[in-house]
């Protein structure tokens, strides 16, 4: 299940989500900030994929973002979505490289947690089948639970992007010591499955390295530190801070 590309330990891929150069925009239905221009400049500091989240509620990234930039990127685009009919015929005429499938609630800020894979087994598997089928690497965004992982290899997911949401919120260092081995834990066993494994979710410039150095994690998909960032220091400065960080701690291994 595994792809080649995925059990080479060496470069950890940075995916970074352009979600709130969007929310800039439409908080005045602007042309402005140009989100193409985002792209480029992730493109050129260091991104190896840019997520672009076209939610249901359409808060941020647009329909007309998605299908304009795709034929314009250089790099691949991962596209998240909720596992509904419609978000599928639009992943299915956008043809993302990779598309992640993640929970949703209209009355959330941002994603609270995890895909209940295991108890949406069968639904998801037929959703699953046919993005696969039209070459979509698809990934399913969990909580590191056996429960979650064994359930992505029974629905067909090559993928999983670890949420690493509760790790990045802990607020004591014995509870960020647990979180962060429970991720590792999971890591293992999931790749001991045959799958690739991303994480994201609430990664910053300070809690980031642990994650980078464990040589299992393929991808590290991040958004809002970076945007955060890049008020004060310009986006190229964000994005190649945030790489080079990865790289120190991928070479190091802490």
């Amino acid at each position: 299940m595994r792809s080649a590309t995925a059990s080479d330990p060496g470069h950890l891929r940075l995916g970074v989500n352009l979600d709130h150069i969007a929310t800039i925009r439409q908080a005045r239905r602007t042309r402005y900030p140009d989100l193409m221009h985002a792209v480029r400049l992730a493109e050129a500091s260091g991104a190896d994929s840019i997520t672009l989240h076209l939610r249901e509620d359409r808060r941020h990234i647009q329909d007309d973002d998605v299908f304009g930039i795709k034929p314009r990127l250089l790099r691949p685009l991962n596209l998240e979505m909720a596992a509904t009919g419609g978000m599928q015929a639009i992943a299915l005429k956008l043809r993302p490289e990779a598309c992640c499938i993640v929970p949703e609630r209209r009355e959330e800020l941002t994603t609270e947690g995890g895909l209940d894979a295991h108890g949406q087994r069968e639904r998801l598997r037929p959703f699953v089948q046919p993005l696969t089928a039209a070459g979509i690497e698809v990934s399913l965004f969990v909580e590191p639970d056996i429960r979650q992982l064994e359930a992505a290899v029974a629905i067909g997911a090559p993928v999983v992007e670890l949420h690493t949401g509760a790790y990045a919120n802990a607020t004591t260092a014995d509870d960020r010591e647990r979180l962060l081995h429970d991720l590792f834990d999971a890591a293992r066993a999931g790749y001991e499955m045959g799958l690739v494994i991303n994480a994201g979710h609430g990664l910053d410039y300070d809690n980031v390295r642990p994650i980078a150095a464990h040589r299992l994690f393929h991808e590290l998909n991040i958004g809002h530190s970076i945007i955060a960032r890049a008020l004060f220091t310009g986006l190229p400065e964000a994005v190649s801070h945030m790489r080079s960080i990865m790289d120190a701690a991928r070479r190091s291994g802490n």
